[in-house]
């Protein structure tokens, strides 16, 4: 199917904030989000238009006037309403209208959850008073239109704040892509310095000439086997630029990356986030290349090793065969927090298997799951010490805890 237009609108605005919140006010963030959209629509040949450019206020009432007036009240028009949610919560949600079906929600919520953004619903709201009617405005007042409301994420959520202040453009890129595919449109991904995106009618000879190269060397440093190409392949252009990591790291595990693979997929496959895989690989945008090398993990005879999701210094000194105080002082550590991606030096295997520990006294009201957090590390190291079956805990009772 092909649209006549997209029409994106930019949530608040004026002296309408929205909602605030860990540093971010809701007005700023969509306005960002709607013209990185703008722009990556522009270049993918969609056509579109936005219903505020700048800070200004748009009621409730002139907001749904303002896009209708873009390109009319028509179905083959989609309205994109941008949002920043509050109130508690976590993760993306995406409200379509009554008028329409799912598929273009589902889409978008399948995209953001590969970009590495939490994502927790897609869904239609009713007017309380008169449930055959659209809860919202932007979606009530626009009959004709494929309406949706896109919310990327709970402001007030610390780990929700943090992701949308790095990765915004990469959840505003994966709604681009859904509606670009979603409306008939070729989509090819935004390319980053020294790459180039295939085009009709280009050949390894034309491409190759116009950055100063032979065919041989875009096709070596592309891993490329063949002079076949296809539309919307990402080709490295720079003879002197290589992909992260290209030089592989003593200690690592190294993925090649091959035609066809995304960062969620290599994600997937080793047990990371994208968001993860991305802080390893210090990638600030999506954009793979063929033959680009990328870290994955590290290697059981490192003496490096990279902090994923859920570890603990005690945790990862048992692994190892040293002590929490070993691992500390080879890393100049003051305190036992760790964040994820961290690469950390392990001290050769210790002879001394003393753990350092405290104990503690179970009060009314205490889990393990609090107590694991409150000593920072977890609920599976505090049992194996103290030879715990189950989660049950008696008041009073007497707990080892490594420290």
């Amino acid at each position: 199917m092909a649209i006549k237009s997209v029409v994106i609108d930019a949530g608040h605005g004026g002296a309408d904030n929205g909602a605030s919140g860990n540093g971010i006010i809701e007005k700023n963030l969509t306005l960002d989000i709607s013209k990185y959209m703008y722009d990556r629509f522009k270049e993918l040949g969609v056509p579109v238009k936005m219903t505020r450019t700048s800070d200004v206020d748009l009621d409730a009432n002139a907001r749904p006037k303002v896009v209708l007036d873009q390109y009319g009240n028509g179905k083959d028009v989609i309205v994109l309403s941008n949002h920043i949610n509050a109130g508690g919560g976590e993760g993306a949600e995406v409200i379509y209208a009554l008028r329409n079906k799912d598929t273009l929600a589902a889409k978008i919520i399948n995209e953001l959850e590969k970009s590495g953004q939490v994502v927790r619903k897609y869904y239609q709201r009713r007017l309380p008073s008169n449930t055959s009617k659209d809860y919202y405005y932007i979606i009530r007042n626009t009959p004709n239109t494929e309406a949706l409301i896109v919310e990327y994420g709970f402001l007030d959520n610390v780990n929700d704040a943090n992701r949308l202040k790095n990765n915004y453009k990469d959840y505003a890129e994966a709604v681009v892509r859904a509606v670009t595919e979603y409306a008939g449109y070729k989509y090819v991904p935004k390319t980053a310095s020294g790459y180039y995106v295939v085009k009709k009618g280009d050949t390894l000879w034309s491409i190759a000439k116009n950055y100063g190269l032979t065919v041989d060397k875009l096709k070596d440093i592309n891993n490329l086997s063949s002079n076949s190409l296809n539309i919307g392949d990402v080709l490295l252009v720079k003879d002197n630029s290589v992909p992260s990591n290209t030089e592989e790291l003593t200690g690592y595990e190294y993925y090649t990356v091959k035609k066809g693979d995304t960062l969620y997929g290599i994600a997937s496959k080793y047990g990371l986030t994208v968001a993860e895989l991305k802080k390893y690989n210090n990638l600030d945008s999506n954009t793979l290349a063929i033959g680009q090398k990328l870290i994955v993990g590290e290697t059981s005879s490192s003496n490096v090793y990279v902090v994923k999701k859920g570890d603990t210094l005690y945790g990862i000194a048992r692994e190892f065969n040293v002590s929490v105080d070993e691992i500390k002082k080879a890393n100049g550590l003051s305190s036992n927090t760790l964040t994820i991606g961290m690469s950390l030096i392990i001290p050769s295997e210790s002879n001394d298997q003393n753990i350092s520990t405290t104990v503690y006294i179970v009060k009314k009201g205490d889990t393990l799951y609090n107590i694991a957090k409150n000593y920072n590390v977890s609920v599976d190291e505090i049992k194996s010490l103290n030879n715990l079956s189950s989660n049950v805990l008696s008041i009073g009772q007497k707990l080892t805890i490594p420290i």
